[in-house]
């Protein structure tokens, strides 16, 4: 059942929680006018930098800006502390079961996780198996979605450990709110976000071979142009100083890595590849693809270069692995999980199916493998043909499905072009898992469902971003944001699956 939505900045009546209540003054301060003028003048920046995404199979929308909202979203820095506690734990979780599975797969002979979600997994890698990745860290770049529901509680909706994107816009959202509004700044003691790059180098150089010599040598790869994340890619290629390169820039001898460059060859540490699997080396994987590099494979199994993310992470990704997170937390660390899961049922048991087909326009169906908001029923919302059509798909395939009960998803105070309104928001906080430590910049990219009712936050399907502000200032708590390791030793009870879960579908990769 869904109940009231949290907001986040109001309390009953004309009340306001303590973080915002600068902004509160602030916006009474500003007429529809100014925020409306404000708001254009950031879109002609956006645009003027150049930040656009693509969605493929929509021919009218070759490029987009995606909206941005010019309220900025605020977290105390207690709330921030108990979500970095969190994220680690759940970080380092991710990287154990990457590495068991692909090792001795413990936690697949005791029965934790089924083999068949695992060796069936379209995602699962046989090349892996006994492959030793450099520093054992399989999941150098995280993006970890979560959703609030109310004061104290949060929940991941999504682990995205292939590929994640956005870090573009939660970095270019803090240049133009500052840009556009210094006053408001100057008002506030907000966490830096603008370390991330720094950060991401450092990160990425830690997981360089033992055979380095000297700095290690870190390039992004990435598909080409045509990609609908190729601005992120060329954006943070420059901020980390370091090399963007094709497939084509890139070759192998002696099963070590070289970037052709005026100078000679190059050789190549860390490959931050922003190019899926299947295409990565066709003598591996996909022989048709001229997008990768040959023989990349071969240099990656002698231990001579780095990938981040390592090849075959999006097992992690799958939602069917994703609801078995806490009896992972558990079998590898004996702890609670600090971030709880959205309740969820399992459409391959047959007990859950039988629950999910008695109360489909009651709940939230989703593809297991699917992202971007496409593909799933959002069942209160739905006509009974669209219904039925589910029913006959779960009845298909039931394994290829999950459901979820409709989450509130809480709200954050909105400018919508005629006033400010409530609309709907996730977070997505980017973790950094290096051989030295966890980082975790304050803050992360908030998405904002820009349409009234709606609960879907993918700029693929109109969603919009916000600046995230975490304030740089102790609570009640006594902690303030960082971007340095964190105890994940804390536990937290894990809720049953009654009460909620959500509408908004992460894009994993895009």
């Amino acid at each position: 059942m869904v109940t009231t939505p949290f907001d986040e900045m109001t309390i009953a009546g004309d009340g306001c929680r303590p973080a915002y209540n600068l902004v509160k003054a602030w916006l009474e301060e500003n007429d529809l006018d100014t925020l409306r003028h404000r708001s254009h003048e950031a879109e002609l920046l956006f645009r003027r930098i150049g930040i656009t995404f693509a969605v493929y199979g929509q021919a009218e929308a070759e490029e987009r800006i995606i909206p941005f909202d010019v309220v900025p979203r605020v977290l105390t820095s207690g709330e921030w502390h108990r979500l970095s506690q969190g994220l680690t734990q759940r970080v380092r979780a991710l990287n154990a079961f990457l590495a068991d599975i692909y090792g001795k797969g413990e936690i697949l002979r005791a029965g934790v996780v089924p083999e068949d979600l695992v060796y069936q997994n379209p995602y699962f890698r046989p090349e892996m198996i006994g492959l030793k990745v450099p520093r054992s860290i399989y999941v150098p770049i995280s993006g970890i979605d979560i959703v609030r529901v109310d004061a104290e509680t949060f929940y991941v909706l999504e682990d995205n450990a292939r590929t994640p994107s956005g870090v573009s816009y939660m970095l270019e959202n803090r240049e133009v709110m500052m840009r556009l509004f210094p006053d408001l700044f100057s008002e506030h003691r907000i966490a830096p976000v603008e370390n991330y790059p720094d950060e991401l180098l450092q990160t990425l150089q830690s997981l360089a071979p033992d055979s380095t010599r000297g700095e290690p040598n870190v390039v992004l790869l990435t598909p080409g142009q045509f990609n609908s994340a190729y601005y992120e890619h060329s954006f943070l290629a420059d901020r980390l100083g370091v090399e963007l390169v094709e497939g084509r820039d890139l070759f192998v001898r002696d099963a070590t890595v070289f970037m052709r460059t005026t100078q000679g060859p190059k050789r190549v540490d860390v490959i931050y590849r922003r190019l899926d699997d299947e295409f990565l080396d066709p003598l591996v994987f996909r022989p048709d693809s001229i997008l990768g590099v040959p023989g990349l494979m071969s240099a990656y199994r002698a231990g001579n270069v780095a990938l981040a993310n390592a090849v075959g992470t999006g097992v992690a990704d799958d939602k069917a692995i994703y609801t078995y997170m806490p009896e992972i937390v558990r079998f590898y660390f004996g702890e609670e999980p600090i971030l709880k899961n959205v309740p969820t049922w399992r459409c391959r048991e047959p007990e859950a199916l039988a629950y999910v087909l008695d109360h489909l326009d009651e709940l939230v169906v989703k593809e297991v493998s699917g992202s971007g908001g496409y593909g799933m029923l959002v069942g209160p919302k739905a006509d009974k043909e669209t219904i039925e059509t589910f029913r006959a798909k779960l009845k298909a395939k039931p394994d290829e499905f999950i459901a979820q009960p409709t989450l509130a998803l809480s709200t954050c105070p909105t400018f919508v072009g005629d006033g400010i309104a409530p609309r709907h928001v996730d977070l997505r906080p980017f973790v950094l898992t290096g051989a030295d430590r966890v980082r975790i910049v304050p803050g992360g990219l908030t998405r904002v469902a820009m349409r009234e009712g709606s609960l879907v936050v993918n700029s693929s399907q109109g969603g919009g971003t916000k600046d995230t502000w975490v304030l740089d200032a102790p609570d009640d708590t006594g902690a303030t944001p960082s971007s340095a390791p964190v105890d994940a030793g804390a536990s937290q009870s894990q809720p049953q699956a009654q009460t909620t879960a959500s509408q908004s579908q992460s894009q994993g990769q895009n």
